[in-house]
């Protein structure tokens, strides 16, 4: 990471594309009766082809409700939709294109009157195969004729006044040998991994916070990513770095792609595009890692050695990967991430101390050898690196990392809880840097690296309920929330550890990243939403990968899509 300049914000005037739309008017299939006995025939090709798979809907009555319930084959529980409002929807990806012959409801008291079962290859474009406006709940079993990837029930008049809801939504039928195999297994919007219990989200329906999520992200890839030099390569330009292309914005294109898949069809397209470029521009030092910066004409530059950073998200992108899409495609993504987080172990974390060094470029004796970034120390990254290697240096390298934050917070920011941008003589007394030791005299400070920590360290706060990380969160989010009275537009850019502000203005590297750690308050529901606001009202800096990529990336946890693979 090197030095950054504050830029000013900017609005890419760009086409949006929605995660799902409620179609317009279409011309209705006819209804037809229940099966009440079906065909030898059909009754032999059926299969139930739903069951556990990803699902999505336009809203959720609360917690409990969740949509896959629907599908997780338990009559005892039920997804559930808002109360009093139409039309609905509940959906489900079938994982590839399937032929569709038969769909069992099993509705709870809160039935839809007038429904329609609806099919997608796309998830956008919809047609019917069964219409009705005389649902009177129960179970209906209808024959259907259809095709697609998606299905779903789309309810556009309740049967009571409370909302729609199923005990259990069932899809038969057969794989048609067409369409996705190897589609995501976790899509953007499934919410297939919950947070920890008590983890808040902003306030308002699921679908809409997903929508704005989706929204933004269009913007972001309109804004930085790009296919350029040829080769098949896909990149994320980095116009606020030192140069057009950085390691770092490159992990966050592959974090944030795989996330999305689902709903960019690109995704794995981008992706592998992504790995492409990974692959043909290795460190010079470790050729498992990646160089750090490379030039207008994409060739590496000062050394070609690898950044921790970048690193790291590379190989957890890799792993998200994997579990999206499985390895016996165009690349082994499990194996590539395996190398990787061996790489990082072997040539970017300190083998004394177990703290992550700046990159793979420094070697014991040099000056940076004990001094390591705050913003690299991504819990959550080393539990998914233990999971997929088996390799228990994981857990004390996790466990170095979290001691510090902890030791940092109560020694020298005690009253805020803010770590700074690096850390210095890591092998006796770690300590915030005493000025100047790579990029700025604010290094020591919380500045334009920290200012990511709330983020990082709050995302492993909420996706494993950690009590140590949830402590950490929670002390930033009390002390910004105090400091600002509650109005985001309040947070400055960079503070000392004491809490002074150094400067004046509004960025979203700084702001953005409270609001994952205002998730891990339960008193903060306000508070998030103001910031969930702010984001909302800020828009895409087509001048800053950095803000745009991060505000992204606070925006996919707070809506409720990170996940550790």
């Amino acid at each position: 990471m090197r030095r950054r300049s504050v830029s000013l914000l900017g609005l890419a005037g760009l086409l949006v594309l929605p995660l799902t739309s409620i179609p317009q008017a279409q011309a209705q299939a006819p209804a037809q009766p229940r099966a009440q006995e079906r065909g030898e025939a059909a009754a032999a090709a059926d299969s139930l082809v739903s069951a556990g798979k990803p699902v999505t809907a336009s809203s959720v009555e609360g917690t409990g409700f969740e949509a896959g319930k629907a599908v997780d084959g338990n009559t005892a529980t039920r997804w559930a939709s808002l109360e009093g409002v139409d039309p609905q929807w509940v959906r489900i990806d079938l994982g590839a294109t399937h032929t569709v012959s038969r769909v069992k409801l099993n509705w709870e008291a809160a039935y839809g009157k007038a429904y329609r079962i609806q099919t997608s290859a796309d998830g956008t474009t919809w047609t019917d195969v069964y219409a009705t406006t005389t649902g009177d709940g129960g179970v209906d079993d209808l024959t259907v004729s259809g095709s697609g990837r998606y299905l779903r029930m789309h309810g556009t008049s309740r049967g009571t006044p409370y909302g729609y809801s199923l005990w259990e939504f069932e899809v038969y039928g057969a794989p048609s040998g067409g369409g996705v195999p190897g589609g995501p297994a976790i899509p953007f919007g499934s919410h297939l991994k919950p947070y920890a219990t008590g983890t808040l989200k902003p306030s308002g329906a699921q679908a809409v916070l997903d929508q704005k999520v989706v929204e933004y992200y269009n913007k972001w890839k309109a804004a930085f990513v790009r296919q350029n030099c040829g080769n098949g390569w896909y990149q994320i330009i980095s116009p606020d770095a030192d140069h057009p292309y950085v390691a770092e914005a490159q992990g966050y294109g592959m974090v944030v792609t795989a996330t999305m898949a689902g709903a960019d069809p690109d995704a794995k397209k981008i992706f592998d595009g992504l790995v492409k470029w990974k692959i043909d521009h290795p460190s010079s030092v470790n050729p498992n890692l990646l160089a750090a910066e490379q030039d207008t004409a994409c060739k590496s530059v000062n050394g070609g050695d690898g950044a921790t950073d970048g690193d790291m998200d590379v190989a957890y992108g890799l792993l998200l990967a994997d579990k999206q899409w499985g390895s016996a495609g165009t690349y082994d993504y499990k194996d590539l991430a395996l190398k990787h987080i061996a790489a990082i172990k072997k040539d970017e974390l300190n083998p004394t101390t177990k703290l992550l060094k700046l990159g793979d470029w420094s070697s014991s004796g040099d000056q940076y050898y004990y001094i390591s970034r705050t913003s690299d120390w991504m819990v959550d990254h080393f539990r998914a690196f233990r999971t997929a290697s088996g390799d228990t240096t994981w857990d004390a390298v996790r466990s170095a990392h979290q001691t510090q934050i902890s030791r940092l917070q109560s020694t020298y920011a005690s009253g805020t809880g803010l770590l700074p941008d690096f850390v210095v003589d890591t092998n006796t007394t770690p300590k915030p840097a005493p000025g100047q030791v790579l990029e700025d005299p604010n290094d020591g400070a919380y500045w334009w690296n920290a200012c990511r920590t709330p983020w990082r360290i709050a995302d492993d706060a909420v996706t494993s309920g950690d009590a140590t990380s949830l402590a950490a969160a929670r002390k930033l989010n009390s002390w910004i929330k105090t400091k600002t009275g509650g109005d985001p537009n309040k947070i400055a850019i960079g503070y000392k550890l004491n809490g002074t502000q150094i400067s004046a203005g509004s960025e979203a590297a700084f702001f953005a990243p409270f609001a994952v750690a205002a998730m891990t308050d339960p008193g903060s529901q306000a508070w998030l939403d103001a910031l969930w606001n702010k984001m909302l009202a800020t828009p895409v800096d087509t001048s800053s990968y950095f803000s745009a990529s991060i505000q992204l990336q606070v925006m996919i946890t707070a809506s409720g899509n990170h996940w550790v693979p």
